[in-house]
């Protein structure tokens, strides 16, 4: 099964969690563009699992081959794959995760094993594509960067939405958040909740900066429905807003307007409540975003659920290897969805 995006860029996802590799398949890179593979494995070592206490003990290399460049196609080999695991889940479903929708689309012989097609280690191909579009983006001056804004009620700083820039990015750090002292206590609700057998969500804030005023379309080609697209294809992503959001909301007129004012003989806004998309185009301004992620689904506390082959309700206890956090990890991906929609926007 492959699961496609794009119309300037078309991208194609491949694979499920356990086969034996997954991968992505590029089509419309400009012509002379070439990937700078040593900067691409960087940025996929980001998201790379099993590389501290904060994630999954599943350790992949997640080492990218490029086997063709008309188009571009990639692969990642699974070489740590515990496929055992998840014998106990063939016919009952993980609370909160895609198996009761998977079974009921697809029947319960349906192959859900290490969560199928539904997993996060799908995207890992989501971010060579995006890693890719970043390179692509950053040769005409336009940068991503994103941060681990939340984990549970702990909140990061944010952005600074009218300044902010290339040299605010934190991806060089560990732990990618702006704040350090916050970004403890972040790490202290992670591994308590995985003592508990527990797993905890949290927000990403990702900015887009060097988008020129007036690029983009209205309604259903909006920066807005464009970004939500992409953002909801990463798994376990529950909201997405803009700006100042649903804070906006409970605000007057003309506390939410973003007046304009002239600055280097520009038109620039004074402050970027609307998030840098005015009628759905770019103002101008950093395009600023932030995303839900709900708590990891597969947890080994007791839960309760059903045998689909029996029709009796069961406990569930479940095994295997899995984030208690996903949200670290999940950083570099919303940078990547937000890559290839850009690129697709720009091109």
């Amino acid at each position: 099964m492959s699961f496609n995006f794009g119309d300037k860029i078309k991208i194609s996802i491949f694979g499920k969690s356990h086969s034996e590799e997954i991968g992505v398949t590029i089509e419309g890179l400009p012509t002379g563009f070439k990937v700078d593979e040593e900067k691409l494995s960087s940025f996929m070592l980001r998201r790379a699992p099993g590389r501290d206490k904060f994630s999954t003990p599943r350790k992949e290399a997640d080492k990218v081959e490029i086997i063709s460049h008309t188009p571009l196609r990639a692969i990642i080999r699974n070489t740590n794959r515990h496929s055992s695991d998840y014998d106990n889940l063939k016919a009952v479903p993980r609370p909160g995760h895609a198996d009761f929708a998977a079974y009921s689309k697809y029947g319960i012989d349906y192959d859900m094993t290490g969560g199928g097609e539904f997993s996060g280690r799908l995207t890992a191909p989501l971010c060579i594509a995006g890693g890719i579009c970043k390179q692509l983006l950053e040769e005409k001056g336009i940068h991503i960067g994103a941060h681990i804004a939340s984990i549970g009620n702990t909140e990061d700083d944010r952005f600074n939405p009218v300044t902010v820039n290339e040299n605010d990015f934190v991806h060089e750090k560990e732990f990618p958040v702006i704040n350090d002292a916050k970004g403890e206590e972040m790490k202290k609700e992670i591994l308590t909740s995985r003592s508990e057998g527990n797993s905890i969500g949290g927000t990403v804030e990702c900015v887009i900066t060097g988008i020129p005023a007036g690029v983009g379309n209205t309604f259903f080609g909006s920066w807005e429905s464009a970004i939500s697209s992409a953002v909801f294809a990463i798994p376990a992503v529950k909201g997405i807003e803009f700006g100042l959001g649903f804070e906006s909301s409970k605000l007057r007129g003309n506390e939410n307007n973003d007046a304009f004012i002239i600055k280097n003989g520009k038109v620039v806004t004074e402050t970027n409540n609307h998030g840098g998309i005015l009628g759905g185009i770019a103002s101008g301004m950093p395009i600023v975003f932030r995303v839900a992620f709900k708590p990891t689904p597969s947890i080994s506390k007791e839960q309760k659920s059903v045998s689909l082959s029996k029709m009796e309700e069961v406990p569930l206890i479940i095994n295997g290897r899995h984030d208690p956090c996903i949200v670290k990890r999940a950083v570099p991906c919303v940078e990547a969805a937000a890559a290839i929609v850009a690129a697709n926007i720009i091109l």
